[in-house]
């Protein structure tokens, strides 16, 4: 049946505000998705080093962390919409500055650490508040194909995104492309302000450290929680050897921007296609062991992308992995939204926003150090083989990660449940 098989269109046949935040995240991203292109671009292209390329990512994280966990306290007790609000119309503020500092006669490597640093923490306080907000737009029935629908507009980012920038920092070059990346956090305000009101629970603990460190307390003896966290920073900072593209993509491959572009275009390729047939998720009961089972399946797809040096196996192997990564993000969302109160749903948010973002700028670090240790071959394949063996190792140590089934509505089963509290015990 293709209900089966194509993602359920519900949540955007339903809801007005969730079709409102879904068009808005899929300007936004695609916007956004050129300068993950551009930046790393202009980094190599001013030092020539895969080292400063991770570095760059690397002064995103703290930022990136501090957002999404600031915006998870603020999320849960004010409307998320307004957050949203803030932050969207700060994000094009950014891409205005990259934008200055691309057009003068020497861009200032500074300039970019410090904006691109500012525009990660800003990401985490929008993200997470996204994320958040998907189950007070959608009927509980409808959050894994709203999730699903989430990871559509990131993979469609992730593909029309970097492809158009490896074609426009050729022609029309970066000042442009980070002006055009700006104006579409302006359209995607408007959209932002047609949304309803998104208030927090009534009750809600006010922000703060006192509010953060709750929510970190609230995943004490809960192995399910965790494994999400754990089994995403394994594969995204072992597996995820993108810090490398540009040296692939110059040096490996001898191309240009425009290889590049198809380098950070391919995983976001196959994510599509998973994203867009995730119908048959609904079904599976046991979701932790299918996100274990994609984990392993993106790590030896990067390690063999690291074993071959033909350009189009290249990127039908990073499609794998993306169909993999989105096939275990959309049942990651789906156990956390499904497994925690509405009062921590922001800030338990916020820490996966900043495993989800946080993961792959250390996995820069990661690859760009072991590159400039050993050669960009080691590195993507010793990363492949470590991300096998973390997921192995984590299915081991977590068994009430491992161990979690759903019911028919999509909730946890009590048999879960009862692993969990045994083990928190």
């Amino acid at each position: 049946m293709p209900g089966r098989i194509l993602v359920d269109v519900s949540p955007l046949r339903e809801s007005r505000d969730f079709r409102l935040l879904f068009e808005g995240q899929l300007i936004s991203t695609v916007g956004g998705q050129l300068t993950v292109v551009a930046i790393p671009y202009q980094v190599f292209e001013l030092t020539r080093s895969s080292l400063q390329v991770g570095a760059i990512s690397l002064a995103q994280l703290g930022p990136l962390i501090v957002g999404a966990l600031v915006g998870g306290s603020v999320g849960d007790a004010i409307d998320r919409r307004k957050l949203l609000l803030v932050t969207t119309a700060l994000l094009a503020l950014t891409s205005g500055a990259l934008a200055l500092n691309a057009v003068v006669a020497r861009p200032s490597l500074v300039v970019l650490y410090l904006v691109s640093a500012l525009a990660a923490g800003l990401l985490g306080f929008a993200n997470t508040a996204r994320t958040a907000s998907v189950p007070a737009l959608v009927a509980r029935r409808h959050l894994a194909p709203a999730y699903a629908f989430t990871q559509i507009v990131f993979q469609v980012g992730t593909v029309a995104g970097p492809a158009a920038s490896g074609l426009l920092i050729s022609a029309i070059h970066l000042p442009s492309l980070y002006g055009i990346d700006a104006v579409t956090y302006l359209v995607a305000l408007v959209t932002v302000v047609m949304m309803s009101p998104i208030p927090p629970v009534p009750g809600a603990m006010r922000p703060g450290l006192g509010s953060i460190a709750e929510g970190v307390r609230y995943l004490r003896g809960r192995q399910p929680l965790q494994g999400v966290y754990l089994i995403d920073i394994n594969a995204m900072v072992f597996g995820m050897p993108r810090a490398l593209f540009p040296a692939l993509a110059l040096d490996v491959f001898h191309g240009g921007a425009t290889t590049l572009g198809y380098l950070y275009a391919a995983p976001g390729v196959g994510a599509l296609v998973g994203a867009a047939t995730a119908g048959w998720l609904t079904g599976i009961r046991h979701q932790a062991r299918a996100v274990i089972v994609a984990v392993v399946v993106w790590g030896v797809a990067i390690t063999v992308f690291g074993l071959v040096h033909t350009l189009l196996l290249s990127l039908a192997l990073l499609a794998v992995a993306g169909w993999a990564d989105v096939i275990s993000a959309v049942l990651r969302n789906t156990i956390l939204q499904t497994s925690i109160p509405e009062q921590f749903r922001s800030r338990l948010s916020s820490i996966q926003m900043a495993v989800v973002q946080g993961g792959p700028r250390l996995g820069d670090l990661e690859s760009g150090a072991v590159a400039t240790a050993a050669s960009v071959d080691i590195s993507i394949v010793s990363g492949g083989l470590a991300c096998i063996a973390g997921a192995i190792v984590l299915s081991l140590v977590l068994p009430g990660f491992r161990k979690l089934t759903v019911d028919d509505t999509g909730a946890p089963s009590a048999a879960t449940d009862q692993v969990d509290s045994d083990w928190a015990t």
